[in-house]
């Protein structure tokens, strides 16, 4: 209950700063769970994502720094989001998203990536995916980039592609995370060359990983 409500909080927040966001594409949800990826290009493009895919809930990964702060671990734990060491990963960090999604209820919001400050796209999606037995969805966001620029009104475009199903034979080994990681790629190509044909991602924050 807490979730919804608080999705409908920052809704009507956003709504009222930026005005309304155009969703392309959502008739290309599965309606049972699946990943969502795509490439983190703001601190709030996951909240836009889970918005656009409205009504299905999500979960989400947050680096385990965040839990130790009493008033953030209260909240992330009510938005379904679940501590994760990004330098020591550990098995829990695959094993935990695969039996929440195995559940059904939810849905789970990735970024390949793993940071707003690379490209480099990582094989856990898949890996989370395969395991769980649930596609991998696409996504892209481009929009402002820092909150202050939500202010000014510039227009928020959220599209989603093409379900990418792993085949159960496919072994997610170099060769075959290569395969899919191809795959991912293509897609945002796609979707970011759908919204604006001239976009460019430059991280504002002029950070690297």
């Amino acid at each position: 209950m807490f979730y919804s409500f608080l999705r409908g909080l920052i809704r009507a927040i956003l709504f009222l700063v930026n005005g309304r966001a155009t969703y392309l594409h959502r008739e290309d949800l599965p309606d049972g769970p699946y990943v969502l990826v795509g490439p983190h290009r703001t601190w709030f493009d996951p909240v836009y994502f889970a918005l656009a895919a409205s009504p299905r809930k999500f979960s989400f990964m947050a680096k385990e720094e965040l839990f130790q702060n009493p008033i953030f671990r209260w909240l992330l734990y009510h938005v379904n989001g679940f501590s994760v060491n990004r330098d020591h990963p550990g098995p829990s960090a695959i094993k935990t998203p695969v039996r929440i999604l195995r559940q059904g209820d939810l849905s789970l919001i990735m970024f390949p990536s793993g940071s707003r400050h690379s490209a480099e796209l990582k094989g856990g999606a898949a890996v989370i995916a395969k395991m769980a037995g649930v596609p991998l969805v696409p996504a892209v966001y481009q929009g402002p980039l820092t909150f202050k620029r939500l202010f000014s009104h510039k227009q928020v475009t959220v599209a989603f592609g093409t379900p990418i199903t792993i085949d159960r034979k496919l072994k997610l080994n170099e060769e075959g995370q290569a395969q899919i990681e191809k795959q991912m790629q293509a897609a945002f190509d796609k979707l970011d060359q759908e919204i604006d044909p001239n976009f460019h991602y430059v991280d504002v924050t002029g950070k690297k990983d």
